[in-house]
């Protein structure tokens, strides 16, 4: 008995310090995640700083009644599901080819550099993102006009007022900043295939395509999965910076550029309309769910041991 006490006492001495590091995190994910919860309830009601959350007028679903006759409602749905649904399947297949072709690379030094300046977007701030975007793009100085056009600047292409340019423009954008974060999700489960899987295909004779197809792409079935479970139950939020700042808020491609996110923002910053902005992020919130939730039952459904849950 004494001895079980002992081991016992020097087990929680053992796990004490990551049980002090975990707290900072949790208390960021209280404050961050939950708390916020009690905010809810403004999408039911008429909001009133005056009255507080609590005590403001109860409306029902009022709220979401006003979101839907807005004329932004389909604009800004639409394009948050469409964006979303392209860029995860593309997504997915730019980022297991980017990944199976940075795994053949042998060289350590030239592994670093490629790996380093695939990344360095996705560690750029959108604002220094949008200000690139512009130096490119922009009538008068862009580079893209000066190649295409030279000093005829009476063709010089608006590209801020077309909205036909922009569903390319972001699609790009969103793949050059974030094709390197995705490569790596996929590379970390690529170098961990045990090389004597592709050793005994080579003495099969088998060819380089055959290998990535009977060997690699099964492999990396279930983080693929999973990575597009993940991303589904995000397919109703979008990117902020990436709608917001890359077209400088033109009022001219809304149309193209309206997602719920930049919806909210706007709500609160032109009307302010409290109540509207609420209904919006919860429909957002509900919508999410219900599809991660349904991913994953499909996926269990097909193949029990690729769900998350």
């Amino acid at each position: 008995m004494e001895k079980a006490k002992k081991k016992k006492k020097f087990n929680l001495k053992h796990w004490l310090p990551f049980y002090i590091m975990f707290i900072p995190g949790f208390v960021y994910l209280i404050m961050n995640n939950y708390l916020p919860l009690y905010g809810l309830q403004i999408a039911f009601k008429k909001f009133s700083f005056k009255n507080g959350i609590t005590g403001s007028t109860s409306v029902g679903l009022k709220n979401f009644e006003a979101l839907f006759k807005t004329g932004d409602a389909f604009i800004m749905i639409r394009n948050t599901l469409l964006y979303n649904i392209l860029w995860i399947i593309i997504g997915i297949i730019f980022g297991v080819t980017v990944a199976i072709l940075f795994n053949e690379i042998t060289n350590k030094l030239a592994a670093k550099f490629y790996q380093t300046a695939i990344l360095l977007p996705y560690l750029m701030s959108m604002v220094v993102v949008a200000y690139l975007v512009f130096a490119y793009l922009s009538t008068d100085t862009g580079l893209f006009n000066h190649l295409l056009h030279g000093s005829d600047t009476s063709s010089y292409t608006a590209f801020y007022s077309e909205k036909k340019y922009w569903p390319f423009i972001l699609t790009f954008v969103q793949q050059w900043k974030t094709i390197g974060f995705g490569m790596l999700l996929y590379l970390s489960t690529l170098v961990g295939i045990d090389k004597s899987y592709y050793e005994a295909a080579m003495l099969d004779g088998a060819t380089k395509w055959q290998q990535i197809r009977f060997i690699t792409l099964p492999l990396l079935k279930p983080t693929i999965i999973m990575l597009a479970i993940l991303n589904i139950g995000q397919i109703f939020r979008s990117d902020f910076g990436l709608f917001y700042q890359i077209p400088m808020n033109q009022g001219a491609l809304y149309d193209v550029t309206q997602t719920i996110d930049t919806y909210v923002y706007r709500a609160l910053l032109v009307k302010p309309n409290y109540g509207l902005s609420s209904a919006a992020s919860f429909l957002q919130s509900i919508v999410g769910f219900i599809f991660i939730v349904s991913a994953n039952a499909i996926v269990r459904k097909m193949d029990k041991n690729s769900s998350i849950f």
